[in-house]
């Protein structure tokens, strides 16, 4: 798993390392690994960010046809009168 974060795609960007991480960077970090872990996040100016996150897409409710549905109180009473 800790490959997938090293190893970007082929879209020109660079291999990422333990110098790149927050948590390196600011003496956070507590493992010895020869590469990126899980918990990677990138040292930016502004501090550190959250990871993104995907958004949330709410589907479109289907109307749905009810096969069976009780009998209305006024069918009710009609079948036992």
């Amino acid at each position: 798993m800790s490959t997938a974060v090293a190893t970007r795609s082929a879209k020109g960007r660079t291999k990422v390392t333990c110098d790149d991480c927050f948590f390196s960077r600011h003496c956070l970090c507590a493992l010895e690994l020869d590469e990126p872990c899980t918990t990677f996040r990138p040292d930016h100016p502004e501090g550190l960010r959250p990871p993104r996150q995907m958004s949330f897409m709410f589907r479109q409710e289907r109307r749905r046809q009810t096969a069976w549905a009780f009998p209305s109180a006024q069918e009710q009473a009609a079948l036992h009168a």
